[in-house]
């Protein structure tokens, strides 16, 4: 995983209609802890983390590091955003490429939180490095997330077999977003 270039970190939040794009607080170390641990939130993407295991690893604040945000409703951690560049991706077509990622709790889903955070996210990549590509990863079995990805105008490139399980690997541009 590499950091996103020339981006200025930490950027002003990114504030929509009902959230805010933030970096990492002290504060949201349990909801973080949470989001790791959820059987159903992990279970297209390997498993949870055992929570006395985050505990120990995550004794105080989130680590904060470029490409990371916090997706903050009413002052709550409800879930991240995640854009990182991945060099070795094992998917020649999205390799050097930046690549979205997103975690949302689970008692927030199907409100459209996760569709307005990402979007948020890319125009603000889309800002930041005009006409950067951007890749996303889902397995096909995840509903939720192929609606999403389709919602955010992503387009399919390819599906493949790993972990078990056929993924979808979807690209997006600032021209199609």
């Amino acid at each position: 995983m590499e950091d996103l270039g020339p981006v200025a970190w930490p950027p002003e939040p990114i504030r929509t209609e009902r959230l805010v794009l933030r970096e990492p607080e002290t504060q949201d170390r349990a909801a973080f802890i949470e989001l790791l641990a959820s059987p159903e939130v992990h279970l297209y993407l390997g498993g949870p983390r055992p929570r006395d295991e985050l505990e120990r690893e995550m004794s105080g604040a989130p680590e904060r590091w470029p490409g990371s945000f916090v997706v903050d409703l009413d002052g709550a951690m409800i879930g991240q955003i995640l854009l990182r560049r991945t060099p070795g991706h094992h998917r020649p077509a999205a390799a050097g490429k930046a690549d979205l990622g997103y975690l949302f709790l689970p008692r927030v889903w199907g409100f459209g939180y996760a569709a307005e955070a990402c979007a948020a996210a890319l125009d603000w990549l889309a800002d930041q490095l005009p006409g950067e590509p951007v890749v996303l990863t889902t397995q096909t079995a995840n509903v939720g997330s192929m609606r999403l990805a389709a919602k955010l105008g992503f387009t399919e490139v390819e599906r493949f077999e790993a972990w078990g399980a056929e993924q979808w690997l979807g690209m997006w541009s600032c021209s199609e977003g």
